[in-house]
């Protein structure tokens, strides 16, 4: 009988958690009350269907399959890494490091993560030289991901080795050849346009009007991309040659993220959860957990820390530790 009623405590609970809305208040504050590892706050008004938020969560998810390569570093360098490492600070000449994009109203997380990291690489390994390469460039060319609808961040990376990519920057920049084309998204009840879903991204073959680089000469491409996988292997891949892009499962409870080591707490993930993906660049320790520092795509107004976050490490949570790829840029092509 005892063991029944503690059952019958628990499923009743777990019912109660499903039926709260995920942009309620209450919703809010049982995320604190769960677990005080981070702090949950309202990032986004309560009135915006929940869908058009979920909907930013665009990565696919992929197991290792045969032929994907796969990055190891050596033991030596691994027991010799610090505890702490952010990227900015190593390559301090790439502004792009300190930059966090908005994707808008687009499952194009998958393409983001990528661009932001090519970014970044492509600075880093050129001693400075900074080539902003173009989310709407990767969102809408990429025969093998549905833009908008969502794309597999190693199929990002392919596309950079086989076609390359041009320049682009935010949305109404006018930066590069192709900037993003899609508003930005509501934070903080600030008019900064709406987050309603967005439908197919057209793939172009030139560059915008003004523009003076022929569209294939303004391409630049990397080398065939590879998986890293592990902790260790992650940080020593981070230290050596930058970030990165990490996918992991994401629920609803993320959106509401303020600062702190983020762990989900929806437990076990239900049909809300699903993939994510961002730009790694370092890791630390924070009242003992360990965690990354990762660069979301969702506008410097989410969270506390500009865009920036923190989630725990070491744990492979929401599968974070199998999901991350990368590659090196093609200076010669």
């Amino acid at each position: 009988m005892f063991v029944f009623l503690l059952f019958l405590l628990f499923d009743t609970s777990a019912v109660a958690n499903n039926h709260l809305h995920p942009l309620s208040d209450e919703f809010i504050d049982l995320i604190n009350s769960k677990q005080n590892l981070w702090k949950a706050g309202r990032n986004y008004p309560e009135d915006i269907p929940i869908e058009h938020l979920t909907g930013l969560f665009g990565s696919i998810l992929n197991e290792l399959r045969e032929g994907d390569a796969v990055k190891v570093h050596d033991a030596n360098l691994i027991a010799s890494l610090p505890e702490t490492f952010d990227a900015r600070e190593k390559w301090h000449n790439c502004p792009s490091l300190n930059e966090i994009r908005d994707q808008g109203g687009c499952g194009s997380c998958w393409a983001f993560g990528a661009v932001e990291a090519m970014t970044d690489r492509w600075c880093i390994h050129s001693n400075g030289s900074q080539f902003h390469f173009s989310a709407q460039d990767m969102v809408g060319c990429v025969t093998k991901a549905k833009g908008c609808h969502g794309g597999a961040p190693i199929e990002a990376w392919n596309f950079w080795n086989t076609d390359g990519v041009v320049s682009g920057g935010n949305y109404n920049s006018k930066e590069g050849c192709r900037p993003y084309e899609i508003q930005e998204c509501i934070h903080d009840n600030s008019p900064r346009g709406n987050c309603s879903n967005h439908g197919k991204v057209h793939c172009f073959d030139k560059c915008r009007s003004g523009y003076n680089v022929p569209f294939e000469k303004d391409k630049r491409f990397g080398l065939t991309p590879y998986r890293v996988m592990g902790e260790d292997h992650i940080k020593a891949e981070l230290y050596l040659n930058g970030p990165l892009e990490a996918g992991f499962l994401a629920c609803p409870d993320i959106l509401h993220y303020k600062t702190g080591v983020y762990k989900c707490v929806i437990d076990p993930p239900d049909n809300r959860c699903k993939g994510h993906a961002v730009k790694i660049l370092g890791w630390g320790v924070e009242n003992g957990t360990n965690y990354w520092l990762l660069a979301n795509s969702w506008n410097t107004n989410w969270g506390e820390l500009g865009g920036f976050f923190k989630f725990i490490r070491g744990e492979n949570h929401m599968r974070i530790e199998n999901e991350v790829v990368g590659g090196m840029p093609n200076y010669e092509k």
